[in-house]
């Protein structure tokens, strides 16, 4: 009898393998993983996994005047997935349908369903679904059909039919459960994993399309750089059309329908339109969405991307495809990827062609990070690690995105030290890859200096200065100290390298605006900045000696969130 039960519960399992696959391909769930999700998704993961378990219940086998089912899957996935609160909805549905049902196991069995939905929700709050692993989920599910056995044996009455009931259904539940739960947490993570490795690529894709077009847009955005830029995703793609407008004409179009979406001519698709009214990324399933006025054009789906500057809307970028419902997930993120980059570009050529900056260093910031000779060495690096170590070259185009975000942040005069930190290590990362044992990063600052205030890109450029005029140049790299002490009053933070050093004769006209060389008038810049914020008599120490390295020391006064507002 326990084979049959066993036999026959496994049967049952393909409704759990629909159910997961369902649930692997909807929003809802990339929302859940990601730790996006509202509470309206959080209803549907109860509806969705209090259903599976009812289901559970109704497939399961009747013994004894009880059931021998897999009920207890849906409870425990919705905790793994949606925390206490899923857990113990998503048990609440499938116990009290249990409870229902009647027979003398009925409050025992409703019991040790909320219970396994609640006690896999506590679990989810101390794991991320990450670390909720095939085998981790198996073992979990065992334990909590133990459980839930205890409740039956102890809970129900009369005792010796509960006990000849527990004789037969443990071993086909326990491990039908187990295996359930293991297939099911299985099926997501396999969809999570996928769909990282996607992004990633798509990151990639990005990056490789932003560093070949950046050449085009250090001018600004114009009929020309436009129209080069266009014929370029155009060629790196697969996207059958290309166009780059402003907020009121085409300034390229390259692909399809080139004979009536000429450069210079108005506006023509109503999909257009409704991205730059509403600032979000448009799609367009079907011609008739596109809203095209020329009739037979050939462009029938589209995904329209808003260009932006300092938050406004200045244009859009569009990708046509020439069959209806075509648009796939990988071309939205690609579209949405490279629309940001572009964006980022153009704001740096508007930046460039300003006569006065209200801070000179943070113009010479960006146009350092986001330079075609950084990001190029950066894509090469993460280009190598692609097939040899594709989760070490996810990790490098997630700090290359975090360093790009921070680097063009606006708007935050002064920030902690410890985002400043942030900022560095995103930074270090990057070039770590790059040149590996050979470059050597140290940090020692204590946590109580973390909330310390100063101003944003002071310390990062002296990073990069010592890593690429200090270290880089020695055949075997070096070492980087960054040091942080409290002076009472004030901090005193040190940038140390024993790198090649600088001569005496340069290093004492560095620090002057205007007379500085290369990464000099960077650090020119940074001088001149602390002494106009903090008062002349603070500013950059450096201390230097050839072939023995470089002292650089930053003495601010110590300010924390309030003071620095």
């Amino acid at each position: 009898m326990i084979l049959e039960l066993l036999i026959t519960l496994l049967k049952n399992m393909a409704v759990v393998v629909v159910f997961a696959y369902l649930l692997s391909r909807s929003n809802s769930f990339k929302k859940v993983v990601y730790e996006e999700s509202s509470l309206q998704i959080k209803v549907f993961l109860i509806i969705f996994f209090g259903i599976l378990s009812a289901l559970g219940t109704f497939l399961g086998v009747n013994i004894f005047d009880a059931y021998a089912n897999i009920r207890a899957i849906g409870a425990v996935v919705a905790g793994f997935l949606g925390g206490p609160l899923v857990g113990i909805g998503a048990g609440l549905i499938g116990g009290l349908h249990r409870y229902t049902l009647g027979g003398f196991t009925a409050f025992a069995c409703a019991v040790g369903t909320i219970s396994s939905g609640l006690i896999a929700g506590v679990i989810r709050n101390y794991r991320s679904f990450d670390q909720i692993n095939t085998k981790f989920a198996f073992w979990v599910g065992m334990v909590l059909e133990i459980i839930e056995m205890g409740y039956v044996l102890f809970l129900s009455h009369p005792t010796a039919q509960a006990q000849r009931l527990v004789a037969v259904i443990s071993a086909p539940m326990i491990l039908n459960n187990a295996i359930g739960i293991a297939i099911f947490v299985n099926i997501l993570q396999s969809a999570k994993n996928e769909e990282e490795k996607l992004k990633a690529l798509q990151s990639q894709k990005a990056l490789e399309i932003a560093n070949c077009t950046l050449p085009h847009l250090q001018e600004g955005l114009n009929y020309k750089s436009a129209a080069r830029t266009a014929e370029t995703i155009l060629n790196m793609t697969d996207i059958k059309a290309v166009s780059i407008t402003n907020l009121s004409e085409v300034l390229a179009h390259k692909g399809l329908a080139e004979d009536h979406h000429e450069s210079g001519e108005n506006i023509l698709t109503d999909a257009t339109k409704r991205t730059i009214e509403t600032g979000n990324v448009s799609i367009a399933e079907t011609s008739a969405a596109i809203g095209c006025p020329v009739e037979d054009c050939e462009l029938a789906a589209a995904v329209i991307a808003p260009l932006k500057f300092q938050n406004e809307i200045i244009g859009t970028m569009k990708f046509y495809k020439d069959r209806e419902k075509s648009i796939r997930e990988e071309e939205i993120e690609l579209a949405t990827g490279v629309a940001n980059l572009l964006s980022t570009q153009i704001k740096i050529a508007s930046l460039k062609k300003e006569a006065q900056l209200a801070t000179q260093a943070e113009l010479k910031a960006l146009q350092a990070q986001i330079h075609p000779h950084f990001l190029f060495n950066a894509l090469n690096t993460i280009i190598s690690f692609c097939r040899t170590q594709p989760q070490q070259a996810r990790n490098l185009l997630i700090k290359l995105s975090q360093f790009f975000r921070q680097t063009l942040k606006s708007g935050k005069e002064i920030i902690s030290l410890a985002e400043e930190l942030e900022h560095i290590k995103n930074y270090i990362a990057i070039e770590k890859a790059r040149f590996g044992e050979q470059l050597e990063v140290e940090i020692d600052i204590s946590d109580e200096l973390l909330e310390v205030q100063l101003p944003n890109f002071i310390l990062q450029p002296l990073v990069e200065n010592a890593v690429r005029h200090g270290v880089s140049p020695q055949p075997n790299g070096g070492k980087i100290e960054i040091i942080a002490q409290d002076k009472s009053q004030e901090v005193e933070i040190v940038i140390k390298d024993n790198g090649v050093g600088i001569d005496s004769e340069k290093s004492d006209m560095i620090l002057e605006e205007g007379t500085g060389q290369g990464t000099g008038i960077g650090l020119a810049n940074v001088n001149s900045r602390l002494k106009k914020i903090y008062g002349l008599s603070y500013g950059l120490q450096l201390k230097t000696q050839l072939q023995q390295g470089t002292e650089i020391k930053v003495v601010i006064p110590k300010q924390h969130e309030k003071e620095a507002s």
